[in-house]
């Protein structure tokens, strides 16, 4: 199990709105939030659940020195620089992302990664929620995006849909 998570800016945004934020949250595992990807969050709109969450002090905060010239490459976002680059500086941590680009560079760098559907797929095993398909149509409508056809073999796996 990871020590740390550490999250970058999509995750909480759409967990935020669909109120599922505690889906970051586990027990013996740090939610740990990259400067860069806070402030990302903060610029967002007043009203928005995942800025006043941060702005209340949601996560531990995470400054960085720097970022490797192997992430830079790869001319991710500043969260999803960040994000990598803190795994990276912490054995045992996973980076949570759902930017297609930023988890290829997580495999690549062989960071261990995963995105919200995997919490979600994580949470329903866990019995932490009753549905997962109940969960993936209010993430969507929160502005989550996902290939429809891997949320069909995700749900599939747990014997729902759609």
């Amino acid at each position: 199990m990871a020590s740390a998570w550490v999250i970058d800016a999509s995750p909480i945004i759409c967990l935020a709105r669909a109120g599922h934020l505690d889906l970051l949250e586990e027990p013996g595992v740090d939610s740990l939030v990259p400067e860069a990807v806070a402030a990302e969050i903060l610029r967002g709109p007043l009203a928005d659940p995942a800025r006043e969450r941060i702005a209340q002090g949601w996560g531990s905060r995470l400054h960085l020195e720097s970022v490797p010239g192997r992430i830079l490459e790869w001319s991710l976002g500043p969260g999803e620089s960040a994000v990598l680059a803190a795994v990276l500086e912490r054995p045992g941590s996973t980076a949570i992302l759902d930017d297609a680009e930023a988890r290829a560079c997580a495999r690549a760098l062989g960071v261990p990664v995963f995105g919200t559907l995997g919490l979600i797929l994580r949470a329903r095993r866990r019995g932490r929620i009753p549905s997962a398909a109940a969960l993936v149509r209010d993430l969507r409508g929160a502005g989550l995006f996902v290939d429809p056809a891997l949320i069909e073999r995700v749900l599939a796996e747990l014997g729902e849909s759609i």
